[in-house]
């Protein structure tokens, strides 16, 4: 099973899967003269909204911008608090910073990275006004308590689902009953439009403001106001922001959503794979599936290194992976560690255990529906060469 030689070309960790229907829908963009914000747009809104079951859809440039929407339409105040997690992205936290709010961290479950309600529930105070969920590396967080929690205490519930598109919590598709849930289409994930993301929302009042809001705050669709029998009229409501989506990014998404299945389904007989060859090392320990009825998108393949019976810690691990010609990724260092929130708020070690002990030792393996079994073999034969040379017990 394991091959004993360097693999010879670099193994990226992670290679976007465009086909022929995503290049000649974009060329039809290019061609029609409509580039920006137009009907390809409305599209891609349109049939996400159906693959969601009907949930208000509003297509943004980025999930960044989708999270900002999100907590922009809160209209916190300074000191109004947000709980989340400290395992993501910055751009979780950081829009709660940008939007006026104190950044409050919950911890998670050591072997799944969810992050747990009654952790939630104990970090409550009278300014506490939301609750934003991750729904890490494609498995669903458990909503029910979530939503429980939120409901007692009257915080709104905003799902960042940047790694779930296409992830289900109990037979139901995550985002199909959410008060707001954002999703990713960076090029990492499991199905892109280059750069972009989707906002789901429940309430059409507030999708109503989102859309207002990711351009300038103006009252008509940009792309409506040029369109035949559109008037170039508008009106300024409020302040908005630049965070519109291009047609020839939708263009992409059309295609790729539509492949979103299939694209999940090697996921997972990948990932399946993957926990099939890493069981005769116990010195990578991959995560482990939430508990409750879900079905895992899989956008990624997290692992922990034990760092305890190896010579050499994570980080210099990962430089010799890849020496290996294997690319990984880092997903995600504890953010309350982070200089910025470490600073800001006085936060230490000893916080957050489950997250802080998980921040040292985990790394992603390459994961994507272009992925071979092959290119996983060499994978975990360099995991398997690495973790010999630099064992303790040797």
């Amino acid at each position: 099973m394991y091959k004993m030689d360097i693999r010879r070309e670099f193994l990226p960790f992670c290679r976007p899967t465009i086909g022929q229907d995503e290049i000649d829908e974009v060329v039809d963009s290019l061609k029609s003269g409509w580039i920006t914000t137009g009907p390809k747009v409305a599209r891609l809104e349109s049939d996400f909204e159906s693959w969601s079951g009907g949930q208000e859809a509003i297509a943004v440039n980025s999930a960044t911008a989708g999270l900002h929407l999100c907590l922009a339409c809160l209209d916190l105040e300074p000191g109004d608090e947000v709980i989340t997690t400290p395992i993501t992205w910055p751009s979780t936290v950081n829009n709660i910073e940008i939007c006026g709010g104190k950044s409050v961290f919950a911890d998670v479950e050591k072997d799944t990275l969810q992050i747990l309600p009654q952790e939630i529930e104990a970090r409550i105070t009278s300014r506490t006004r939301a609750v934003i969920p991750v729904h890490f590396a494609g498995a669903p967080s458990d909503l029910e308590p979530l939503r429980q929690v939120c409901k007692k205490y009257h915080l709104a519930l905003i799902e960042d689902a940047a790694h779930a598109v296409g992830t289900w919590y109990k037979g139901e598709l995550v985002g199909s009953r959410s008060e707001m849930a954002v999703f990713s289409f960076h090029p990492i994930k499991n199905m892109t439009t280059g750069e972009g993301g989707m906002i789901l929302c429940r309430d059409p009042g507030r999708a109503d403001r989102m859309r207002r809001l990711r351009f300038h705050g103006i009252s008509r669709d940009a792309w409506r106001r040029y369109a035949k029998g559109g008037l170039p009229q508008y009106e300024t409501i409020e302040p908005g922001y630049k965070y519109n989506m291009l047609d020839i990014q939708a263009a992409i998404g059309i295609h790729q959503l539509k492949k979103l299945t299939h694209f999940n389904k090697r996921r997972t007989e990948l990932a399946e794979n993957y926990l099939d060859l890493l069981k005769d090392i116990p010195e990578i320990m991959p995560l482990k599936s939430p508990d409750y009825s879900h079905i895992h998108a899989w956008h990624l393949f997290v692992v922990r290194l034990d760092i305890d019976s190896l010579s050499v810690d994570r980080d210099e691990f990962i430089l010799h992976l890849q020496e290996e010609n294997i690319g990984i990724g880092l997903h995600f260092p504890a953010l309350h560690l982070q200089r910025y929130y470490r600073e800001k708020y006085g936060f230490s070690r000893g916080m957050l255990p489950a997250a802080e002990w998980n921040s040292d030792r985990l790394f992603s393996l390459p994961l994507y529906p272009l992925l071979t079994e092959d290119d996983q073999v060499d994978v975990v034969s360099a995991l398997k060469r690495l973790v010999e040379r630099f064992s303790r017990k040797g």
